[in-house]
């Protein structure tokens, strides 16, 4: 089965969305657990905590400064890219001003933590 990886934009992270809003995202990766879709998930810090390299300089924020930045990511496996479209239009950022970008995986590996 494919793998695609869940970018979910949002104008921040989680630490700045509601009760209502973080209960609707635990709905909703609920849902996508108990189907067997899930992978992997994960929320990020707010952006003000991101570090971007580029080239030789490393600089405070993120790589891009706009609006909408990437809040969180999961990775889901479905047969086919309509179904892991249609798993990812259900993410709650979709209806609370954000959204998310769905792309297939080409690769990679979980490696366990070290010791």
């Amino acid at each position: 089965m494919a793998q695609y990886a869940v970018l979910i934009y949002a104008n921040d992270a989680a630490t700045d969305a509601t009760a209502e809003e973080l209960t609707a995202h635990q709905r909703y990766a609920d849902e996508v657990v108990s189907s067997g879709a899930m992978v992997a998930a994960f929320a990020l810090e707010p952006v003000a905590t991101a570090t971007s390299i580029r080239g030789d300089v490393v600089t405070d924020g993120p790589f891009v400064d706009t609006k909408e930045v990437v809040a969180g990511f999961y990775v889901i496996e479905a047969p086919d890219l309509d179904t892991a479209l249609e798993i990812a239009g259900r993410n709650p950022a979709v209806r609370q001003g954000g959204g998310v970008e769905v792309r297939p995986v080409m690769g990679g590996s979980v490696t366990p933590p070290a010791r």
